[in-house]
């Protein structure tokens, strides 16, 4: 083979590496951009065949949604009548208090006296509770009721033992880790007030003003 034709043939073999090369490079196209707000564009790329196709990828959106949240608190009454004390001999008297949240992590319940004792309402410097040791008393307790959750790893606790009342400051009655049902045909902590007189308890009428407070924890 001469020279001529051997210069033909590279120029050739050049030539349809150089085509082969560009079919390689091209043989797919932008044929649009995907475009969202906030996020980068993303180009629609055509095979460039018939019948072909052509794919364009968007990643990042969002799905977003918000719970409210709820809590719900019923008390059976707005007074616990203890009635006329007897000297010696504990009196008592019970709230039924139901609860409901969606609360993730649960709620606690406090109660607390406005006094710090029972309080005679003609002098307020007279009072009953334990402040000294003349046999009278004035006490909280609560006592867990019925689950109402259906949250597998629900758990109600603080069971308060007959706490002597005689100060201002908040104690806790009720306490859950996750959320429960309200259901109005249920109890879910029982909070009761003891008080005791002694024969030398001063006549007269005697109260305190309580105060509940819930805290979600969510």
């Amino acid at each position: 083979m001469n020279k001529t034709k051997i210069k033909k043939v590279l120029s050739a073999l050049a030539v349809g590496a150089l085509v082969a090369t560009q079919v390689n490079v091209f043989a797919a196209t932008n044929i649009g951009v995907a475009t969202v707000p906030t996020l980068p564009d993303t180009n629609i790329v055509w095979d460039d065949t018939f019948p072909g196709s052509a794919t364009g990828t968007v990643t990042g959106v969002k799905v977003l949604a918000t719970i409210a949240p709820t809590i719900n608190l019923t008390l059976s009454t707005h007074e616990i009548d203890l009635g006329v004390l007897a000297a010696g001999v504990t009196a008592s008297g019970t709230i039924d208090i139901e609860v409901g949240t969606n609360a993730a992590n649960g709620i606690t319940i406090t109660a607390q006296s406005g006094s710090g004792g029972l309080t005679n309402t003609s002098d307020n410097a007279i009072q009953i509770n334990d402040v000294d040791t003349d046999g009278e008393s004035y006490k909280f307790d609560s006592t867990v009721n019925t689950n109402d959750s259906t949250v597998g790893d629900f758990v109600q606790s603080t069971n308060l033992a007959s706490v002597e009342m005689n100060n201002t400051t908040p104690v806790t009655i009720y306490n859950t880790n996750r959320p429960e049902l309200t259901d109005p045909t249920d109890v879910d902590v029982v909070f009761r007030v003891e008080a005791t007189s002694n024969a030398q308890t001063a006549a007269g009428n005697y109260e305190d003003s309580l105060t509940f407070v819930v805290v979600g924890n969510f």
